[in-house]
């Protein structure tokens, strides 16, 4: 029997640092919800607004993945790797925190906010040698489909996780109806709406919801509203 969760927007964690407004779908810094911690690997799921010209400075995390989705604006990435970037909408980043890692996150426009979805997810190795990866991506493909943008395989389109987990993009009309088959028995789906309406498997979502289901093998994606766009997170539903 299928299990759901729907997590409205208005129902996740706030935090406002004046440099930063957080909202958080899972548990997260002062937002503790003991029916908020987890939806299977996915650990935290963080929709940040940072001010021009501000951000995070250096710090460290360890065993973790960590994926940053960009939806508006630019982020500088600085870390003890060696690294240094900027990534901004159609951009995906990826780390593998490992045996640890440290690194810095600002905003690097001194006239306009950045707004970026910072995902983590409890890796299947643990202490592994840390890593970074970063892929721009072919927006053309997402439209009307579910481009893949994260995958366990070095050889697929978009990054790659230790963890056996999908992420898929798409940004579709009014109207549209698409269908996603999950990619590993015993994964379940998150769905979050960046942006617009969309109902799935007959549950109405709007902007900034989220959508947990598993025991399923697939689910049915309609979108509600032009440029509706979509994030799917195919992930393993049990930690071990």
């Amino acid at each position: 029997m299928e299990n759901i969760v729907i997590h409205k927007a208005n129902t996740r964690g706030k935090s406002d640092l004046g440099w930063l407004k957080a909202n958080f779908t899972f548990s997260f810094a002062n937002y503790h919800n003991p029916e908020r911690m987890n939806f299977g690997v996915l650990r935290v799921m963080n929709d940040d607004i940072i001010a021009a010209g501000k951000g995070f400075g250096t710090h460290p995390h360890d065993n973790m993945e960590i994926i940053t989705i960009p939806l508006e604006g630019a982020l500088e990435h600085k870390d003890s790797m060696g690294n240094g970037t900027v990534i901004r909408y159609g951009d995906i980043q990826c780390m593998s925190a490992g045996t640890g890692i440290q690194h810095s996150e600002f905003n690097p426009d001194k006239n306009k906010i950045a707004n970026t979805l910072q995902i983590w997810m409890f890796p299947n190795k643990r202490n592994v040698t840390p890593r970074y990866d970063q892929k721009t991506l072919n927006k053309d493909k997402a439209i009307n489909n579910l481009q893949q943008i994260l995958s366990p395989n070095k050889e697929d389109e978009g990054v790659w996780v230790h963890q056996d987990a999908w992420f898929l993009q798409g940004i579709f009309e009014k109207d549209f109806i698409i269908d996603y088959f999950l990619k590993r028995k015993g994964n379940g789906v998150y769905v979050f709406v960046i942006q617009g309406d969309a109902t799935i498997n007959g549950h109405a979502l709007k902007k900034r919801d989220g959508f947990g289901i598993w025991n399923i093998e697939k689910i049915t994606i309609l979108s509600n509203s032009s440029n509706t766009e979509i994030l799917v997170m195919d992930v393993p539903m049990s930690l071990s």
